[in-house]
């Protein structure tokens, strides 16, 4: 990995977490909904990552990182849609997003490098 996207890379792991400790405070019904789907959804992304660097080629480590790409995404709407619901305040919500945005820019420009090779 490069010094870029090992950077790129701590920042996805430390967003991990993040979904562990905001949806805490998640109503109880929402454990097998809404909780879960953050949660699993902020494992994807550097389990994905992993999992492709594990691969032989490079087409399948494109395929895992754009699978990674669109776990980040769809995390990223969760943590909106759960400001709506009003499950989260703002605050929580701008650390959330701040916290996202360098890893989908991170992660975003090594997938085009590597679909420009």
């Amino acid at each position: 990995m490069t010094t870029q996207s090992s950077e790129g890379f701590e920042l996805i792991d430390e967003l991990a977490f993040l979904p562990y400790s905001l949806t805490r405070g998640f109503p109880k019904e929402e454990i097998y909904g809404l909780t879960s789907q953050m949660r699993r959804a902020a494992v994807s992304v550097p389990s994905n990552i992993v999992e492709g660097c594990a691969r032989e080629s490079q087409v399948e480590y494109l395929r895992f990182l754009e699978i990674a790409f669109g776990s980040l995404r769809e995390l990223h709407y969760q943590f909106g849609l759960a400001k709506r619901l009003g499950y989260t305040n703002k605050s929580d919500l701008s650390e959330c997003e701040s916290k996202m945005v360098e890893p989908e820019k991170v992660l975003g420009a090594l997938i085009r490098s590597l679909r420009d090779r």
